[in-house]
């Protein structure tokens, strides 16, 4: 059945391009927080990867509003980021060339999957528990990122993990969590700008950080762009990462097309979101790019429904959001003298954000609850998104044959579970 627009609301240009900015301003965050989490010991040169983000996400939301006529930012993805940064570059000591290349390759499955009905076989075979576990997951992975980076969490040989002193840092890393959470619940769609603007503007006054030297800068389209190793990436022994970065990108996509389009009217007369296919193909465009502009993967954001409450009901909506970008191009001094302490607030609050789902996790049922619970520990425990899911589709499996369940695993499930006892031995 063909897909039909959505009764929605009559729009002007002036609420579209109002919308536009909202979106902009709710999603601009990324611009300082994605190259800070992929520079942070992987080598990726900062600039290069500002450079990139904004590039990723400026062209391919402009794409969203132009091929899929949704109002929808397109951007690196949380928890996408890093898992590029640490376990893949830092945990596994993959170069960052040959990550870029996994990300391109996994784009490139992305984009055969969305142009088949393969999308919906895969997502329907993932157990619904596995996917929200894995977004959990996520979310404390992100955590411990921005608790580490303010220096609240601090490694320990003996205890792996310890707290940290109570320095100037981690107070400014506080004051900037209640100012981002101050501003959230009263509605501000630039509570994570002001946060990481304040903070950083007390840490530049304090002496903690020095500020730039100049305040704009040329962009830099030689460092990372077009520095993937394809051939490199295509090892066996990197396959399973692929395939975690693939399903995640996915899940995160379905996920945030579905809740958004649930939330905001944009369903058909069978509440299917509207032209899921197209926005779906742009999404596996944002991964492929990524590859080749030098960041990690692309993906709608949840933060686009800002903009649709705004007004926001066509692709011009996007098309705003994505011109507003690209003068960032020329900000990387800017965002450069951020330091990692602004940015916690932002990773505590992305990791709330996603560990809510928690709440439909099915405690109920122990042959369901135990994959789950392996692939939420495992992801923040192993610092590894592909650990986490490939444990918990093996474990799906096993607890359903020894809960007398095994009726209900379809053709697709035993697919999976026999992939990942594959993809665990390779990656091992």
């Amino acid at each position: 059945m063909p897909e039909t627009a959505p009764a929605v609301p009559a729009t002007s240009t002036r609420t579209e391009v109002v919308a536009g900015l909202t979106t902009f301003l709710a999603t601009a965050y990324i611009v300082v927080v994605n190259p800070a989490i992929l520079s942070d010991g992987t080598g990726m040169p900062f600039a290069g990867a500002l450079t990139a983000t904004v590039l990723l996400s400026g062209l391919l939301t402009i794409l969203m509003g132009l091929y899929a006529r949704l109002p929808f930012a397109v951007a690196p993805g949380m928890g996408l980021n890093a898992f590029f940064a640490y376990t893949l570059v830092v945990g596994q000591q993959i170069p960052w060339p040959t990550a870029l290349g996994m990300v391109f390759w996994a784009g490139v499955l992305f984009l055969v999957i969305s142009v088949t009905p393969v999308r919906e076989r895969v997502a329907a075979a993932i157990p619904a528990s596995l996917r929200t576990a894995m977004a959990c997951g996520i979310g404390l992975l992100i955590t411990l990122v921005g608790l580490r980076g303010a220096g609240i969490v601090v490694g320990d040989p003996v205890t792996l993990v310890k707290p940290g002193p109570f320095t100037p840092s981690v107070l400014l890393a506080v004051l900037g969590l209640v100012i981002a959470v101050g501003l959230m619940v009263r509605g501000k769609t630039i509570a994570f700008l002001v946060s990481i603007g304040a903070v950083t503007a007390v840490a530049w006054m304090a002496g903690l950080v020095t500020p730039p030297q100049t305040w704009v800068s040329r962009p830099d389209f030689t460092s990372v762009t077009l520095r993937l190793d394809l051939w490199g990436a295509l090892a066996p022994a990197l396959w399973p990462s692929i395939v975690a970065v693939l399903f995640t990108d996915l899940f995160d996509s379905l996920s945030t097309f579905i809740g958004v389009a649930e939330a905001t009217g944009f369903t058909d007369d069978e509440g299917r979101p509207v032209r899921l296919r197209q926005g779906l193909i742009v999404d596996a465009w944002a991964t492929l790019g990524a590859g080749l502009l030098g960041t990690s993967s692309g993906t709608a954001y949840v933060e686009s429904a800002a903009g649709i409450n705004a007004g926001g009901r066509t692709g011009l909506t996007a098309i705003v959001a994505g011109l507003c970008f690209l003068p960032c191009l020329f900000l990387a001094p800017i965002a450069a003298a951020v330091p990692p302490f602004a940015t916690t607030p932002v990773l505590i609050i992305v990791g709330v954000l996603m560990f809510r789902t928690s709440r439909a996790l099915p405690f109920g049922a122990l042959e369901e609850m135990v994959p789950a619970f392996l692939t939420l520990v495992l992801i923040p425990l192993t610092l590894s998104i592909t650990q986490g899911l490939l444990w918990g589709l093996v474990a799906h499996v096993v607890a359903f044959v020894v809960a007398g369940r095994s009726r209900d695993l379809t053709p697709w499930s035993w697919g999976l579970g026999g992939l990942a006892v594959g993809l665990l031995y390779l990656h091992g």
